[in-house]
């Protein structure tokens, strides 16, 4: 079939694909943002050690992350709550139902252990014996604090102010140290200076929670994890003993309307980041939904039990998320699709014969007319009309494979004017 013959037949299909895919590009969902805001914690923490690292895998694909500093897990939370940043790490077992209506998790990542450092002339044995003694539990607005609540709640009874102190950490560490406090609470990472510190503080005990695994199973958000002895100092053996610990899991914080591709790329930076064996977990347990105390989205579920999309493990992340936007539209469009490429060549078939047929209206009506009019001049106009009919019949411009059926139309108009012939004759002859 010549190049003309094939654009005829498959030109229209190939205009409607594209214009199916230009509609495609103004209908599917809309391109993830370049540029998120993370929410970092304070300078030097553990969170915002975290939060750089992401924004370093973050570049890598793209996707700017400025990270913008915060008083901590309370703060982050308002922060999402009011749309100021789009993600942040939290302290686990502090979301309340605003939380849970207007953000999600993306699983947790590692565990914070709540510490309580007491006086080792105290006879403290647990954490509801520390009632009435002077205690401090973090600043307002802290994780720590917040914690501190929900575990004083736990324990139950009436806790005096004096067990509610509000330091900051360094501020209660030197408190303690000093006789000035009783005890000390932290939630914080094993690697915070005034943890290691006070692990070692001659006169300075960590209280072990013995009903650790109890308050993980009340408390959403909460863990149960033992620090092992020695595994501080293996030589000076800190601790002297397995300590068991309640902890609070970090979790990756954002807000429900947060584009999905964006929640891809941090799920892969949360596996590539929070993996690692730490003091708790051995490697692979992180990160992981069992410990959420926020909903957890479909997309989520999914990369926790099946791993990364097909797109994501082979394409990069602006080609994948391109091509996970346009299959929802594009399906359709192939739909639509292969009926219309089965239906080219019969159409193209129908028009190009349709292009010869057309002329026999023509043919009829004038045969019609010269059988009506009788023999003489107004016959001969007919027949005149016929000729010029076949001129024009001959400027018709048809593929080869159809040049049958134009010289059959052709044939026909002969066969025409011969059967309206002879009354000319006939004149000829009477003349």
């Amino acid at each position: 079939m010549p190049n003309g013959g094939m654009w005829r037949i498959y030109g229209p299909v190939i205009l409607i694909a594209l214009a199916g895919f230009i509609l495609t590009l103004f209908l599917m969902d809309p391109a993830p943002p370049k540029k998120i805001r993370f929410g970092a914690g304070a300078q030097g923490g553990a969170y915002h050690a975290y939060a750089e690292r992401y924004q370093r895998l973050l570049a890598e694909q793209g996707v700017e992350v400025e990270l913008v500093d915060t008083a901590g897990s309370i703060d982050n939370l308002r922060l999402l709550e009011h749309d100021f940043i789009d993600v942040a790490l939290v302290q686990g077992g502090l979301s309340g139902i605003t939380e849970r209506r207007q953000l999600r998790s993306l699983g947790g990542l590692f565990e914070e252990p709540f510490w309580v450092f007491v006086r080792s002339d105290l006879t403290v044995e647990d954490f509801g014996d520390l009632k009435s003694l002077r205690v401090s539990i973090g600043p307002e607005g802290s994780g720590t604090r917040a914690l501190a609540t929900i575990l004083q709640a736990e324990y139950g009874g009436d806790w005096s102010n004096s067990a509610r102190a509000a330091l900051a950490s360094p501020d209660a560490e030197a408190a303690l140290r000093n006789g000035e406090l009783d005890a000390a609470a932290f939630a914080a990472s094993p690697q915070a200076p005034y943890v290691q510190s006070l692990l070692r503080a001659e006169g300075i005990r960590l209280l072990a929670f013995d009903r650790a695994e109890a308050i993980a199973r009340r408390t959403d958000g909460l863990s149960s994890v033992t620090l092992l002895r020695g595994i501080a100092d293996v030589g000076g053996d800190i601790p002297a003993r397995d300590v068991p610990l309640s902890a609070a899991v970090a979790q990756l914080a954002v807000r429900s309307d947060i584009h999905p591709a964006i929640e891809a790329v941090l799920l892969d930076a949360a596996t590539a980041i929070h993996a690692e064996r730490s003091l708790f977990a051995p490697a692979g347990r992180f990160p992981n939904v069992q410990n959420a105390d926020l909903p957890v989205s479909s997309q989520t579920m999914r990369f926790y039990r099946d791993g990364p999309s097909f797109l994501r493990r082979y394409f990069p992340f602006s080609v994948a998320n391109f091509l996970d936007r346009a299959w929802v539209l594009a399906i359709p469009l192939l739909t639509l699709a292969f009926p219309l490429v089965r239906a080219a060549p019969p159409i193209y078939r129908w028009r190009v014969r349709r292009r010869i047929y057309i002329w026999y209206k023509d043919l009829r009506a004038l045969e019609e007319e010269g059988r009506s009019t009788p023999p003489g001049d107004p016959r001969v106009s007919v027949i005149s009309r016929l000729e010029q009919l076949q001129a024009d019949i001959g400027q018709l411009d048809v593929p080869l494979s159809y040049t049958d059926d134009l010289y059959r139309l052709r044939g026909h108009v002969e066969f025409v004017k011969q059967l309206l012939g002879p009354a000319l004759v006939e004149k000829g002859a009477a003349a």
